[in-house]
Formats: C-alpha cells, structure tokens, sequence
C-alpha cells in the first residue's frame, strides 16, 4: 500500500522537487500545501502517513503548524519531518524538545530523501 505524504513549503520549486521524487523514486503518493494553514486544512482531511514541513514560511511558521496539529486530537499522531535550510544553534534546542520523527537539511539530496525518509519512520525499501 502506497504512503501518503504531506508536503509543506512556501517555496513553490522546492515543493514540487520533493512530490516529484518522492512520487517517482519513492513511488509515494504526495499532497502539498503552500502555508502551514492550507496545510492543517490538508491534513484535516487526508489520511496521512508524514508530513514534510518546512520550518521558515510566512503567516504561520513550522513551529506555530506543529503546535496546532499536536493539538488536535485527530492530526496529533501524524509524524512529522522537518525539512529546513537554516538551522540556527536555538533551534536545536526547540527540535529537541519537538516530538519530531527527524530533520532534512535544505537543500535536500533528491536522490537520498526518499531513503532518508523511509530510515526516519521505519519504513522497509
């Protein structure tokens, strides 16, 4: 059966390269979402198996959107992966307190996230 993943990111190129390789490499199926709210609404909705969140969008950041499905009580158990460019020494201490599956460095290696991914969350290739 086919995992469902969640891709959210304000940058439009970057979020069509990761449904790209995570459809075609991981033969996953993706929904992506532009902002963190478009994205609650997303994961409202679907039935997901991860999300792939960006951390530094505009409007609501990765942090205000993990605080906001954690709360729910019918989003609260989707894992979440951070996908971030800048990470700076406090955020470090903010992830470890998260409970996050791991972290992407941006920019990802299109050839590896699928792997990547899949070690995360258990996923057998």
């Amino acid at each position: 059966m086919s995992k469902r993943i969640l891709v959210i990111d304000d940058e439009e190129s970057l979020r069509d390269l990761a449904c790209t390789c995570l459809e075609d490499l991981g033969g996953w199926e993706t929904i992506s979402a532009q902002s963190g709210y478009e994205g609650l609404l997303q994961a409202q909705d679907d039935v997901l198996d991860v999300i792939l969140l960006d951390v530094s969008m505009p409007d609501m950041d990765g942090f205000q959107f993990y605080e906001q499905i954690k709360a729910n009580p019918k989003t609260h158990q989707i894992p979440i992966i951070l996908l971030t460019a800048k990470v700076l020494p406090d955020d470090y201490k903010r992830f470890a307190q998260l409970e996050i599956v791991g972290i992407i460095n941006k920019p990802f290696n299109p050839l590896l996230i699928c792997e990547q991914i899949a070690q995360m969350l258990g996923w057998s290739e």
